[in-house]
């Protein structure tokens, strides 16, 4: 890239794809690390499963809660901190991750850098009325196969249509 150059603007896509677009994020350093939340549950007779999505607050997109780690919290504390700050989301949380997606994050109008998003899914008991970004975000309940065709990160559609919860209840931590 010449001197004065901007950058490409980054659309949906793979990483790879992506980072084609923009070669030189490459040379920036290491992956940002964020954590994120597959909030989930059960509906009918137990045997089914609704996933929650929120928009982003600026490009109005559809994502999950995700944020970057926060000191002195463990990596599932920070998603769950995370999903109930963006979504009011009160739960179990599995203390294991149960995958990880990449993602180019726009950082300012004219930066970008690859992130890594581990994730751990919450079992939602229920929705605070009152959180920190009530009526910054729109929060839908829809099928894995719906979440997977809302979101635009390849790997983590991939992740949402085939997400079945797992874990003893020995991995999982009461949100507080």
């Amino acid at each position: 890239m010449k001197n004065g150059d901007k950058p490409k603007k980054v659309k949906a896509g793979g990483l790879l794809q992506q980072l084609a677009l923009v070669p030189e994020t490459l040379f920036k350093g290491a992956f940002l690390q964020q954590y994120g939340a597959v909030c989930f549950r059960y509906v009918g007779n137990g045997d089914q499963i609704e996933i929650l999505l929120i928009t982003s607050r600026e490009s109005r997109r559809w994502i999950i809660p995700k944020g970057w780690p926060i000191k002195k919290k463990k990596p599932f504390e920070t998603a769950a901190t995370e999903a109930f700050e963006e979504a009011g989301v009160e739960g179990r949380v599995r203390k294991k991750p149960i995958g990880r997606y990449t993602y180019l994050k726009e950082l300012e109008a004219d930066a970008v850098s690859p992130c890594v998003v581990d994730l751990f899914q919450i079992e939602v008991k229920a929705l605070a009325d009152d959180f920190k970004e009530r009526g910054e975000r729109v929060l839908a309940w829809v099928s894995p196969d719906e979440a997977a065709r809302r979101v635009r990160e390849l790997e983590l559609k991939s992740l949402l249509v085939s997400f079945r919860p797992h874990g003893s209840s020995a991995k999982w931590k009461m949100r507080i």
